[in-house]
């Protein structure tokens, strides 16, 4: 039987029988296309540690990396920032991008067998010049006066900034033939500070080892120095998630702590303090016969499930920290470095009419050791 269908004018056949009718043509699959492998590059740090690098030539490519000898997933860490090795490990990296399958692992075996307690890397800050640009392969800066989250009243300064009220003839850091680096709190007009946060981010990390800082801090009113680190992580993990290691903190303010059950101490106080998602320890530190404005060690060793802050001696440490309440962060990755001259804000106060200008944070070097 023949049936006929009238279709927007169109005159079809249903019919049983073979026809001249097509099947459509599928579509194909399109291929994807590997992301490149990742490099693993090194330059030498000190007495056979390396500082690794990873990279792809894929445009866009996320890395992730294992130090723990587990094949690297999509949940592993996120590679952003060169980091130290300084034990025998193996690191193991893959690349993603969008549109690409995945990359192969490359994989690369370090051995250095570096004893416990060597120096593997510093910043020694030397300089030929009395008014020397910091490593510019270690150190960049946070700029602005955006108080920080902390009320804080500077505008912090780049090396050669010449955005108002920074200026290029009055360096709010610079190394000097003295072989210090100094940072620098300064008023160029009433109610104007600049000085200056250093911070390797992106250019040197690390994960365990003890490290240390020789300094000596202003001791002024509304002055805030601090050494401390963060997480790689904390562009992807915001703070506190990513975790902070706080070395050392001075305050000394006219103002009591602003928290319960803190001991004044004369305010003037030196503190050491780690902060995570429901963490937040550290009590200050100022025993008898301790001067704060006097030259001093300022150090922390860092292990798995430990971390422990020093002044002047590491076999005496005045403050141990191991996971308990709140997320322990800090065996999650490397930490980058700071090093910053804080003016004002939540914890020390306002300069006032006794604050002295300029005021110097004096840093004679950072040193790494293996634990």
């Amino acid at each position: 039987m023949l049936a006929l269908i009238v279709l927007s004018g169109s005159l079809l056949c249903g019919c049983g029988g073979s026809g001249s009718s097509s099947t459509p043509t599928p579509t194909p699959t399109p291929t994807q296309t590997p992301a490149a492998a990742p490099t693993i590059t090194t330059k030498a740090a000190q007495n056979g540690a390396m500082v690794v690098s990873l990279a792809s030539t894929t445009s866009g490519a996320t890395i992730y990396y294992t130090l723990d000898n587990t094949t690297p997933t999509t949940s592993s860490q996120i590679y952003v920032a060169p980091f130290l090795v300084a034990s025998n490990l193996t690191v193991q990296a893959l690349a993603t991008a969008s549109g690409d399958s995945n990359s192969t692992v490359t994989t690369k075996a370090f051995t250095p067998n570096i004893p416990s307690g060597t120096l593997v890397w510093s910043d020694e800050f030397t300089s030929a010049v009395a008014q020397g640009q910091p490593d510019a392969t270690v150190w960049t800066y946070d700029t602005g006066g955006n108080g920080f989250g902390n009320n804080e009243l500077e505008d912090y300064c780049a090396w050669g900034s010449t955005a108002a009220p920074c200026a290029t003839a009055s360096p709010n850091a610079y190394t000097s033939t003295d072989g210090y680096l100094h940072i620098v709190a300064q008023s160029p007009s009433a109610g104007v500070y600049t000085s200056a946060r250093l911070k390797s981010q992106g250019l040197f990390s690390f994960q365990y080892g003890r490290i240390e800082a020789k300094i000596k801090i202003p001791e002024s009113q509304g002055m805030w120095p601090a050494f401390w680190l963060l997480g790689n992580n904390i562009n992807t993990v915001p703070w506190p998630a990513c975790g902070e290691l706080d070395v050392m903190e001075h305050i000394d303010g006219t103002n009591p702590p602003p928290y319960a059950g803190a001991t004044p101490l004369g305010y003037d106080w030196v503190q050491a303090s780690v902060h995570g998602t429901g963490l937040n320890g550290g009590t200050p530190y100022h025993p008898s016969g301790f001067s704060p404005g006097e030259w001093h060690t300022y150090g922390m060793i860092w292990s798995k499930g430990q971390v422990q802050f020093y002044i002047d001696d590491p076999t005496m440490p005045y403050e141990t920290f191991t996971p308990g309440t709140g997320t322990w962060p800090f065996d999650a990755g490397p930490q980058f470095l700071l090093l910053n001259l804080a003016v004002g804000g939540s914890w020390p106060g306002n300069p006032d009419a006794t604050t002295v200008f300029p005021s110097e944070m004096v840093v004679d070097y950072v040193r790494l050791y293996t634990n």
